[in-house]
């Protein structure tokens, strides 16, 4: 079971911030966020020639009598912010101390917790392979209750596929918003494709790419057998000084990769450890990505 571990203080403060999002998003139900989308509301934006058929009640009939001239007044829709949470739950993601998917799960927890105290709309699916569990979208404050019950109880298990995971999101989820996917990004078969599709349908898309300090660090000398937890293929690798630098320069050009794949892509992209502090990551790094404010 994820352990959240949100401290009371921290939550108030998170009630404070709103998420951000870098596109005009369009959607059929009243919320709470401004669109550039024209309706009918309290808030004036504008004036165009009036074309027959239009609504006679938004007529300004005051610029008619100067100008002689019809004019209708449009004013800003107010739209629902969808946040998506996509949370990779593969076995890799147990791994660390804490481990990646409870610093995966608490992210997800304030992420939400911010949205739905703007009375924006929150979905969350965490996946692995062809298994998906999910949370329907919820709205309002006192769907906070069930938001970190279902975070809580996420697990993970079986082996990676981030394209399928792609390939269900967008055939279930048609409404544009926010998609945050908190992931290791670590899939043999490349998350590259999953992240296109997403972004390519619209969807302003954050990666949330997290490893466990064990693994941007490790502690390790002499000679092991390393098994991988997701396909139990084994591996003799010999811990030496010169082995773990050759092991930093991979990672540091895979986080470096992942990071330029998302900057030509308008992808956010943020990097962190599970030894970054849960309030550190959610303040200063989310918010120095854009995310949050």
């Amino acid at each position: 079971m994820a352990n959240l571990g949100l401290d009371p203080d921290f939550v108030r403060r998170l009630a404070q911030l709103s998420l951000v999002s870098r596109r005009i998003l369009s959607g059929r139900m009243r919320g709470e966020r401004r669109s550039k989308k024209r309706g009918i509301s309290i808030e004036f934006a504008d004036y165009r020639d009036y074309a027959p058929g239009d609504d006679l009640r938004f007529l300004d009939w005051n610029i008619y009598g100067r100008l002689d001239r019809l004019f209708l007044k449009l004013f800003l829709e107010e739209e629902d912010l969808f946040l998506y949470l996509l949370i990779d739950k593969s076995l890799s993601m147990a791994y660390g101390n804490p481990r990646k998917i409870d610093a995966a799960a608490r992210a997800a927890a304030a992420l939400g917790y911010i949205a739905l105290c703007d009375l924006d709309r929150v979905s969350v699916s965490a996946f692995s392979g062809g298994e998906e569990v999910s949370l329907r979208p919820q709205r309002g404050r006192a769907a906070t209750w069930r938001l970190f019950d279902f975070l809580e109880n996420v697990e993970p298990e079986g082996e990676t596929d981030t394209h399928a995971a792609a390939r269900r999101f967008l055939l279930r989820n048609k409404r544009r918003g926010i998609v945050v996917y908190l992931s290791d990004l670590l899939d043999p078969a490349g998350y590259e494709e999953a992240l296109k599709a997403i972004a390519a349908s619209g969807m302003d898309l954050y990666v949330i790419h997290m490893l466990a300090e064990e693994e941007v660090d490790p502690d390790l000398a002499g000679d092991y057998k390393l098994v991988d937890v997701e396909t139990a293929e084994p591996v003799e690798v010999t811990a030496s000084a010169p082995m773990r630098r050759s092991y930093r320069r991979v990672l540091e050009g895979f986080c470096a990769t992942a990071k330029a794949f998302c900057a030509r892509r308008a992808v956010g992209y943020t990097f962190t450890t599970t030894a970054v502090p849960f309030d550190e990551l959610v303040l200063r790094y989310l918010r120095s990505a854009g995310l949050v404010r």
